[in-house]
């Protein structure tokens, strides 16, 4: 059974021959490729090669295209600032729409036409060129209400919540359809499965959440669905308050962040939901030894329950010991 067929496996709950292993890396992987992370971010074969080394060097199941979430808005044409060594930032005093006006004149970008979101395309081809038969190879999107806060602002977009519902509902309404729009490029040049990304979520309030957010990732998730792909919902944080919603998006992969346990998430989700996560990816990961993180897999997967794939709360922390990785690898490699 290879990393494809495995996670495949266990999302549509057959039996596999081992835990699916399924680690987010970024900084790590540049590290391990020995490239800036400049490059990574904005040469889509480079992170190819990259994700390539980790799923050979740590048996990871799956290569994805994550890398930052400003390819959308520079795109859209938002001032983005970059760095060597760290991922490209979205210029928070400089928001897009800082003039919420200005969303009516917003025009979908072609994820084809050059640019980050084609970059993003061209390493999910490298992937599947490369890959796609052994491993699953996994697109990246924006959530709903992360985009929104990518395009506002934050803090703008706490106090429009409350003061203009029409405005977040069509600010939304566009985050969806351009992600739509993003996954679908991603799928037909060979993602296998989509990532859903929507951090800002577990800032906004259990009631604002479900009242708001869950039914924009809902629609979102039923987009990607119809392209023929399943989806992982990644929300950084403490999504405590809001992970019975987050079961509710129909994903066949949820992420938990350390913050919510395992037993959390199962409890709050119900049994057939497949969990991933949730070491704490610094405490744990980074500054553990490997057998401790050996045994924080064994709690996160006792938890959990059959349902489970092995990885970190978040991203593999630039500077995490080859070893203490490898403990997670094998853990997963000795257990099903």
């Amino acid at each position: 059974m290879n990393g494809r067929e495995r996670i495949l496996a266990k999302i549509h709950g057959a039996a596999t021959d081992r835990l699916p292993f399924m680690p987010i890396t970024m900084m790590f992987a540049a590290d391990v490729a020995g490239i800036s992370y400049r490059r990574y971010a904005s040469d889509g074969e480079a992170l190819a090669e990259a994700q390539l080394r980790i799923a050979e060097q740590f048996s990871a199941d799956h290569v994805s295209a994550i890398s930052d979430p400003a390819r959308e808005v520079s795109d859209l044409g938002g001032a983005i600032e970059w760095f060597e060594d760290q991922p490209p930032a979205i210029c928070g005093d400089a928001s897009l729409l800082a003039d919420k006006t200005k969303l009516g004149a917003l025009q979908l970008p072609d994820p084809e036409a050059p640019g980050r979101m084609s970059d993003r395309v061209r390493g999910v081809r490298a992937l599947a060129r490369r890959a796609g038969s052994d491993l699953l190879v996994e697109g990246w999107i924006e959530g709903p209400c992360a985009m929104a806060a990518d395009l506002r602002g934050m803090s703008a977009l706490m106090l429009d919540f409350f003061d203009d519902p029409a405005f977040v509902n069509d600010l939304m309404d566009f985050a969806v359809r351009m992600e739509t729009r993003f996954a679908a490029a991603q799928v037909a040049a060979g993602a296998t499965l989509m990532g859903i990304g929507d951090a800002a979520a577990s800032l906004v309030g259990p009631k604002m959440y479900t009242q708001v957010v869950l039914d924009w990732e809902k629609r979102l998730v039923e987009n990607v669905h119809a392209l023929g792909v399943p989806v992982r919902l990644h929300i950084c944080g403490n999504t405590k308050r809001i992970a019975h919603g987050m079961g509710e998006t129909r994903c066949d992969i949820v992420d938990l962040d350390f913050f919510t346990s395992l037993a959390e998430g199962r409890a709050a989700m119900g049994p057939e939901q497949v969990l991933l996560g949730n070491l704490d990816p610094v405490r744990t990961l980074r500054d553990g030894t490997p057998e401790s993180v050996y045994a924080a897999v064994a709690e996160c997967h006792a938890q959990a329950g059959p349902r489970y794939i092995a990885g970190a709360g978040c991203e593999v922390p630039r500077g995490t010991p080859v070893e203490n990785l490898r403990a997670m690898a094998r853990y997963a490699a000795e257990h099903h």
